[in-house]
C-alpha cells in the first residue's frame, strides 16, 4: 500500500507505452486491404439505415470536410478514441490503493495488453464503449447519469449494438451505489431510462440490412472512396439476422475450443476471481456479482467468432466495475485473503516477480475461437515493431537509391 504513488506512475507509463505501440501499429496497417480494424469502420448509412453505421458516417463527413481519404479519417478517429480511452484509464487508476493481486488483475494479458498483443483487435469500436463507460463512472450527479442513460446509451447502440449485453454493468453499479431509491416506483423510473436504447437495439435486430441497401452502400464506398466493402462490412449482409449470428458459430464448435477458453477465462480472470471470493459487496452477494459478469459472455460466445475479443471486452467491464466499487468503498476485500495459499506464495518477492512476468507477459488468447494461445507478447510486441521499422527503412533506402531510380527510368 505504501507504493501507491509509484504504482500509479508505473501504470501510467505502461499505458503510455501501449498508446505509442497502438499508434505505431495502426499507422502501419491502416492501408491494409483485408483488415477488420478498418472494415468495421467503413459501415455507413449511405445505402440506408443499418447497424454500426453511425461512426462510419461520421468518418465520411470528416473525410469530405477535410478533403482527405476515408482511411485517414478513420485513422484519425481511432487515434482520438484510443487516446481518450487511455487518458480516462490513467485518471481512473488515480487514488487507487494497489496490492499485488490488484496489480495482477490490471496487468493480466486479457486486459490492457490484449489489443496491442493481438493487433487484429486494435482500434475496434469497443474502445468507444469503454470510454463512455469510464465517463459514466466519473459523473457525480443523479441527473447527469439519468441524461447519460437516456441520450447516450442509444448512441452506443448505433455505434456497436452488442453493448446492450453490458447494460447489466451499468445496472449493477447503480444498484450498489444507490443511484435510485429503494422502492418499486423509483426502480421502474430507473429502468425506463434504458428503454430508448433497448428500443433502438430491438429495431436494429428486427430490421437487418437488405441486399439492395448493402449493395448501394458498397457502390457508394467504391465510387467515392475506392473502398471495397470487405470483412466486417461484408459480414453485415451474410450475418444480418439473429439466426445467422448463431448458426455461423455452431458448425465450428468442438471440445478443444471449449476447454481452451474455459482455461483462458479461469486463468485470465484468476486474480479478479480471487478478489471476488474474499470480497463483501454492499447490497449484493459476491456470488451473484460473479454470476452476473459471466452469464452474458456465454450468449456472445454463441453469437460471435471473436472469442478472444469477447473475453477482453467482458474482462474490461468486469475489472473496471470491481475497482470502481473498491475505490468507492462499496466493496471491501476481507483480510482472510492473506491466508489464501496463492496469496501466501506470491508474498515472496522473487516468486511474485517471476510469476508476474510469466502470467502477465507470457501469453495471450488469439482473436478468433479457432486460434491457439499466442506466447511471449512482451518480446513480440517490440520485436514486431522494430522489424516493421527496419523493413520500412530498408524499403525507403532502396527507393531512394540513385541506381534503382535510374533503372526504373530506363525501364519506363
Amino acid at each position: 500500500m505504501n507504493n501507491t504513488i509509484n504504482a500509479n506512475r508505473y501504470i501510467s507509463l505502461y499505458i503510455l507505452i501501449l498508446f505509442i505501440f497502438s499508434i505505431f501499429y495502426l499507422q502501419g496497417k491502416y492501408n491494409v486491404g483485408n483488415d477488420s480494424t478498418v472494415s468495421e469502420w467503413l459501415i455507413n448509412y449511405e445505402g440506408g439505415f443499418t447497424k454500426r453505421g453511425f461512426i462510419g458516417q461520421i468518418a465520411i463527413y470528416i473525410s469530405e470536410l477535410f478533403n482527405c481519404s476515408l482511411r485517414k479519417s478513420i485513422l484519425f478517429l481511432q487515434f482520438f478514441f484510443i487516446g481518450t480511452y487511455y487518458l480516462l484509464l490513467i485518471n481512473f487508476f488515480k487514488k487507487l490503493s494497489f496490492n499485488k493481486i490488484i496489480l495482477l488483475s490490471i496487468f493480466t494479458p486479457i486486459f490492457l495488453l490484449y489489443p496491442v498483443a493481438e493487433i487484429e483487435v486494435l482500434g475496434r469500436k469497443e474502445i468507444i464503449i469503454f470510454s463512455f463507460f469510464l465517463s459514466y463512472l466519473a459523473l457525480k450527479s443523479f441527473k447527469q447519469k439519468n441524461y447519460f442513460r437516456i441520450f447516450l446509451l442509444p448512441l452506443l447502440i448505433l455505434i456497436w449494438e452488442p453493448v446492450i449485453f453490458f447494460f447489466i454493468f451499468w445496472l449493477i453499479i447503480d444498484y450498489i451505489e444507490g443511484v435510485y431509491k429503494k422502492n418499486y416506483k423509483s426502480f421502474i423510473r430507473y429502468l425506463l431510462t434504458f428503454v430508448p436504447a433497448i428500443l433502438i437495439g430491438a429495431y436494429i435486430a428486427l430490421n437487418p440490412i437488405t441486399e439492395i441497401d448493402h449493395k448501394n452502400m458498397a457502390i457508394f464506398l467504391k465510387e467515392n472512396f475506392n473502398e471495397n466493402c470487405y470483412m466486417a462490412c461484408a459480414l453485415l449482409l451474410s450475418k444480418s439476422t439473429i439466426r445467422d449470428q448463431f448458426t455461423a458459430n455452431f458448425i465450428i464448435f468442438n471440445f478443444e475450443i471449449f476447454i481452451r477458453y474455459f482455461l483462458i477465462i479461469l486463468i485470465g480472470f484468476g486474480p479478479l476471481f480471487v478478489m471476488i471470493k474474499f470480497s463483501h459487496f454492499k447490497k449484493l452477494n459476491s456470488k451473484i456479482f460473479l454470476f452476473i459478469i459471466l452469464l452474458p459472455i456465454l450468449v456472445l460466445f454463441m453469437m460471435m467468432g471473436d472469442w478472444g475479443r469477447i473475453v477482453n471486452i467482458f474482462y474490461t467491464f468486469s475489472i473496471i466495475s470491481f475497482l470502481y466499487l473498491y475505490k468507492k468503498k462499496l466493496v471491501t476485500i476481507d483480510n482472510k485473503i492473506l491466508e489464501n495459499f496463492f496469496i501466501k506464495v506470491l508474498n515472496r518477492k522473487y516468486v511474485f516477480i517471476i510469476f508476474f512476468i510469466i502470467f502477465c507477459f507470457g501469453w495471450n488468447p488469439k482473436t478468433t475461437l479457432k486460434g491457439d494461445i499466442a506466447t511471449n507478447p512482451l518480446w513480440k510486441i517490440p520485436y514486431n515493431a522494430s522489424k516493421r521499422i527496419f523493413e520500412f527503412d530498408t524499403f525507403r533506402m532502396f527507393q531512394d537509391n540513385p541506381l534503382i531510380k535510374w533503372h526504373k527510368q530506363n525501364i519506363e
